[in-house]
């Protein structure tokens, strides 16, 4: 009996030995190159094994017939393979599709710089924008020293890859800012409105953007603002230049907030120390005040406000041009208002909802006077004298609403779609002493939708399609724009991007609202090839872009009389260059800098321009330095900026009414442009034993060696030109802020180690 027994079991081992099938074969990704640690397995069974270092995998089951082996492993999507099993030695190599995850995923970054809390490409966030020496606490002058933005000081905005200030475009949380700067003055230009505390995240972007943006033939420039802050606080400032101060309260709940501030600048002090190139008989004064509310509507929800109010005034005097005895005297006072209303909420499992709507007006008096030595005005009734004694009175008002819908697709490839509407309403009252009075007014009604996915095949490889669908009421015209970007990584934290997108521009309404005739006047046009590779880790950011921009449509102007002119699309040109930025926060302990260099070349013929040529905005070279070092013992950060551009073109560009054409009677460059900046943060330690304050003092002069700058040449009625410079070599700026209720020490030294 025992004899049986032992034969019985013999007999059953053998047989279940003779039923076992060997499953081995190799983990591969679509790349080819070996998964370790991928878990391998017959499906509804217990037999299975992991892949090893080369991933090779190796196992014995017992199962029979048609089953299912399953493979699965973190950052790859897992999959099912039919099999048979039949007990003879079985080999399945698995090739597993990576599962892309944002932390991995390659980003479609061409022609884009980001900066927030949660991009991993941070560029400049707001700490940084204000401890560059040369920004001057400016968001647009912290921007000027990344590639692709021009040296441009004679006027207001970013003038990006050949473009006009006009063509960027500024958007806070997604809604259209008009009047981003303070209002215009003659040869001098004019800083930001908004504080870059302001704002958590900064896109920059100089081409190629996203379709969910329009009406820019160059550039945008996309703000968001902060959410709820981590606690109640108080600031106080004083400076040289003025005093601020502001409150914010955070619910207990931690649910909502509320803030306000106030702001008063007069230039008067600094004015008095440094000597000014104009006669300002009403020194620069402003008063801004401003009001947020957030408000957290569920888990995933956020309800913002924002409103801001400014009043300004200022006055200058300079020499005629067409006198030696005569003056011009310019006054300017000015009102603005703006608001904003942002709400993004999460619809379900897969939605997200992100509402916006904002309004803003903006009213500037103009009066410019002709004036004697004894600062009396005087009427002269002979051209061009009789056109200096006038007054203008305009106002603009935006309102726009947008809404957008995006759903997430598997892994983290997405589709959205959205819509805005803008109205856009400009009036010019005008008076002078040789024409009669005038009123003009023009106001559009402009929609558009757009629809876009971001499609991510791999961690590896990405594309962002969108398109986009516009409509003036103003021209009475549409147009429809594609917009397509891949990104594809090359090795350890590099990739390679490629965008091409096409952009439409409606003309500015200024154009609308002067003594022109039209001829069906339409969309402006610019087409945007990109390529760009970039290498971003913790520490460093490498990147280098060539680009290609060609424009069609452009506005031309025909000569009718001294006081008409006929408009038509009959403009054209191109931008093409390359770029290079490199930062570095490592290798030097303490020291944070970074180096960008852009070579430009451009041409266009528009407005007056008789050919195509260079415009006088556009510098073939440009460079800047940024250094920062941080003695964390000495609380104190010595920050350093240098920044070259080659001479811009200057044109003196007139009607031949001999040739009956326009034509250049004189031309040139400037000289190159140099500017040293330099600044000082000090943080004395006042936050012993867990006092919640923060104090930091401020000292920063621009054009420390006191180049000369000269940004081109006004020209006579006769022909005799006159340098633009800045109306001082030097600006100093000495300030004390504090903070009570949250210490800010930490964050500063933390930014720029």
């Amino acid at each position: 009996m025992k004899a049986l027994t032992t034969s019985i079991l013999l007999l059953f081992f053998t047989l279940s030995a003779f039923a076992q099938t060997t499953i081995s074969g190799y983990t591969k990704d679509n790349k080819g190159r070996p998964v370790a640690g991928v878990s391998i397995s017959i499906k509804d069974s217990y037999d299975g094994s992991t892949s090893d270092s080369t991933g090779k995998y190796s196992f014995k089951t017992t199962e029979t017939g048609d089953k299912f082996l399953v493979a699965s492993s973190i950052g790859f999507t897992a999959s099912e393979q039919k099999i048979n099993l039949t007990g003879a030695l079985l080999t399945v190599n698995l090739v597993l599709k990576e599962e892309p995850n944002e932390l991995n995923a390659v980003s479609i970054t061409a022609g884009t710089f980001e900066a927030s809390d949660s991009k991993r490409t941070t560029v400049l966030n707001p700490i940084d924008i204000v401890t560059t020496a040369s920004a001057n606490g400016d968001v647009t002058g912290a921007i000027k020293t990344l590639p692709g933005a021009q040296q441009v000081g004679e006027s207001e905005g970013l003038f990006v890859r050949g473009g006009t200030a006009g063509e960027t475009k500024v958007f806070i949380d997604g809604t259209l800012v008009n009047n981003f700067f303070f209002s215009s003055v003659p040869d001098i230009a004019q800083r930001g409105r908004f504080s870059p505390f302001l704002f958590k995240g900064t896109v920059f972007s100089s081409g190629g953007y996203s379709a969910q943006y329009g009406q820019a033939l160059s550039s945008v420039l996309l703000l968001e603002s902060i959410d709820l802050p981590e606690k109640s606080s108080a600031n106080l400032g004083i400076s040289s230049v003025g005093l601020s101060g502001g409150y914010q309260h955070l619910a207990g709940n931690k649910k909502s907030s509320w803030g306000i501030t106030y702001n008063y600048t007069n230039l008067l002090p600094s004015f008095k120390a440094i000597k000014q190139k104009p006669d300002y008989f009403q020194v620069p004064e402003f008063h801004n005040s401003d009001f947020n509310y957030r408000l957290k509507t569920s888990a995933t929800g956020m309800l913002k406000f924002y409103g801001y109010f400014n009043a300004s005034r200022l006055g200058l005097r300079r020499p005629d041009i067409d006198s030696a005895a005569l003056k011009d005297a310019f006054d300017l006072k000015n009102i603005n208002f703006y608001s904003n209303l942002s709400w993004k909420e999460k619809l379900g499992q897969h939605w997200r909802m992100n509402l916006g709507m904002s309004y803003s007006t903006n009213t500037d008096k103009i009066l410019n006077e002709l004036q004697d030595a004894g600062n009396s005005k005087q009427t002269v009734a002979i051209y061009p004298f009789s056109q200096k004694n006038f007054s203008v009175r305009s106002n603009g008002q935006l309102a726009t609403g947008r809404a957008v819908f995006e759903r997430r697709l598997k892994g983290i490839s997405m589709f959205l779609v959205g819509g805005e509407y803008t109205y856009n309403r400009d009036n010019s009252d005008y008076s002078a002493d040789s024409i009669t009075h005038s009123i003009a007014r023009a106001a559009d009604h402009f929609k558009a939708a757009f629809a876009e996915t971001d499609i991510y095949v791999t961690n590896d490889l990405a594309a962002k399609i969108g398109t986009r669908v516009e409509h003036s009421s103003l021209l009475g015209k549409a147009d429809w724009v594609p917009r397509v970007s891949l990104a594809y990584k090359l090795g350890n934290a590099g990739q390679a991007s490629l965008a091409y997108g096409v952009f439409y521009q409606k003309p500015d309404n200024s154009f609308f609202i002067r003594n022109y005739r039209f001829t069906d006047l339409g969309y402006t046009k610019a087409t945007h090839y990109i390529a760009n590779f970039q290498k971003v880790s913790r520490d460093y950011t490498l990147r280098a872009e060539l680009f290609y921009k060609k424009y069609e449509d452009l506005v031309k102007t025909v000569y009718l009389s001294s006081t008409n002119s006929l408009l038509n699309n009959k403009g054209y040109g191109f931008a093409q260059g390359f770029e290079l930025f490199w930062r570095d926060k490592k290798t030097i302990r303490n020291l944070d800098y970074w180096v960008s260099y852009s070579y430009l070349d451009t041409r266009r013929d528009y407005l007056n321009y008789p050919a195509s040529i260079q415009p006088n905005f556009a510098a073939r070279h440009t460079a800047s330095l940024v250094v920062k070092k941080f003695i964390t013992p000495l609380k104190t950060q010595f920050n350093g900026s240098y920044t070259f551009a080659t001479g811009r073109p200057y044109y003196n560009i007139q009607y031949d009414y001999g040739k009956n054409q326009y034509r250049i009677f004189d031309q040139g460059k400037t000289i190159s442009y140099n500017n040293v900046g330099f600044s000082v943060n000090y943080l004395p330690n006042l936050n012993k034993q867990g006092a919640s304050k923060f104090t930091v003092f401020v000292f920063s002069v621009s054009n420390v060696l006191g180049n000369k700058q000269v940004f081109g040449y006004n020209y006579s009625y006769k022909g005799v030109k006159d340098a633009v410079t800045p109306p001082a070599n030097r600006f100093f700026f000495l300030g004390c802020f504090l903070s009570f209720g949250v210490d800010r020490s930490e964050d500063i030294i933390n930014n720029n180690l």
